[in-house]
């Protein structure tokens, strides 16, 4: 039976960064995961901070001109109720940065991180699916749908929603559900996107509009309630095409929808604990909500970069899930709060909902300094609470002198 340092069972973006970052620090890693299935057509957004990681792994030059830069970012009230806030637009260019971060298309993304997992000599690709996890003191092991066995000091479940590392493990979960669906597709235009993401807030969710490369392609990731979803689906591409237009304003001019639209329904989760024992969770098997904000991947790279900071280079200890676990917790539920929150007001009909709401965007439209402090706490999590501290201790200090 092959012994691995790390297991990590998904072969997803999170999961392969995660083995690439795990067997650069010279851990034994084994990537297990089946053979992908159709390419996927959506696309991610990662902010600076993400891409920190990409160059630590040497990756961002094969990355670079796959992805198109986000050089500012526009949210607009796209809704007909009696309280509708200003439209805000943040520029990179404010908090010093060329761009907030980049959008990569998945499916080449997936198979440069591929290729890259070939080359680590650390580094196992096993193709198949895991049938059963056994945890021991020492070590666990892992049983295949192919009929081979590993064990493992660590098993890092990056397999999604439906994760078996997480089942085994015996770690429980909250799932939440919204009236929403979210139709995904890309679309060309007639005029450049200036590199210029746009969301508007309607009444069912957002319509968020995302630079591709080239600079006449976009990706779209269009919130709405079931029913006006599954309508949309049955649309002609013609049809469709015109739709996006309208709901765009026609920013971009002329609208052509060039991929097949998917739609899925919006829900959230979270697991009841990011890691028991020899086992952690990362990306989907830990946490999902709805796509606001651009926080799924880089939340998910977030716990890849825990998880490397307990590593530390010695053997790797029994208590490591629960560790893992204490560090993640914080982060996972502020970011999940906040999204659950935006998308809820955006749902709610209650006029104090709405009048907070507009006064938030509007103070954000209006007040720079609260403006730049937004910007730095979506790139940097953390950053503004801590800036705000240290203001406040000079402040205090300066008083006390």
């Amino acid at each position: 039976m092959q012994h691995f340092e790390i297991a990590v069972v998904g072969a997803g973006l999170a999961g392969s960064l995660a083995a690439l970052a795990f067997a650069d620090t010279g851990r034994s890693v084994a990537l297990i995961a089946p053979a992908p299935g159709r390419p996927d057509g959506r696309t991610t957004a990662l902010m600076d901070q993400s891409l920190d990681l990409l160059r630590r792994l040497g990756l961002w030059e094969a990355v670079a001109p796959l992805a198109a830069p986000l050089a500012s970012m526009r949210i607009i009230d796209g809704t007909d109720r009696l309280l509708r806030a200003p439209t805000v637009t943040f520029h990179a260019a404010e908090v010093g940065l060329q761009a907030f971060g980049h959008n990569i298309p998945n499916a080449p993304f997936l198979d440069l991180l591929d290729r890259e997992a070939s080359k680590r000599p650390t580094l196992t690709r096993i193709v198949a699916s895991l049938s059963q996890l056994d945890l021991e003191e020492d070590k666990a092991r892992l049983f295949l749908d192919d009929g081979q066995s590993v064990t493992a000091d660590l098993v890092v479940g990056a397999d999604g929603r439906k994760s078996g590392a997480r089942e085994a493990a015996d770690i429980g979960l909250r799932n939440w559900s919204y009236p929403q669906a979210a139709i995904v597709l890309n679309f060309s235009h007639q005029l450049p996107h200036q590199n210029i993401s746009t969301e508007f807030h309607t009444a069912h969710g957002p319509f968020t509009q995302v630079p591709m490369p080239g600079g006449l392609r976009s990706s779209l990731v269009w919130v709405q309630s079931p029913e006006d979803a599954k309508a949309m689906l049955a649309l002609s591409k013609d049809e469709l095409s015109l739709a996006v237009e309208r709901r765009m304003q026609s920013m971009l001019g002329k609208v052509t929808v060039d991929t097949t639209p998917q739609s899925f329904p919006l829900s959230g989760m979270t697991a009841k604990s990011f890691g028991k024992g020899r086992v952690i969770l990362v990306g989907e098997a830990a946490h999902a909500f709805p796509p606001i904000g651009a926080q799924g991947l880089n939340l998910s790279l977030r716990d890849i970069g825990a998880a490397l900071s307990l590593l530390g280079t010695s053997a790797i200890a029994a208590d490591i899930g629960s560790r893992y676990d204490a560090k993640r917790r914080a982060d996972v539920f502020t970011r999940t709060l906040g999204v659950d929150l935006l998308n809820r007001s955006l749902l709610s009909d209650f006029l104090p909902v709405q009048m907070l709401r507009a006064a938030g965007l509007q103070a954000l439209a209006s007040i720079s300094p609260l403006r730049n402090l937004m910007m730095h706490e979506g790139l940097h999590p953390g950053s503004a609470l801590t800036g705000l501290r240290n203001a406040l201790r000079k402040k205090i200090g300066r008083q006390g002198a």
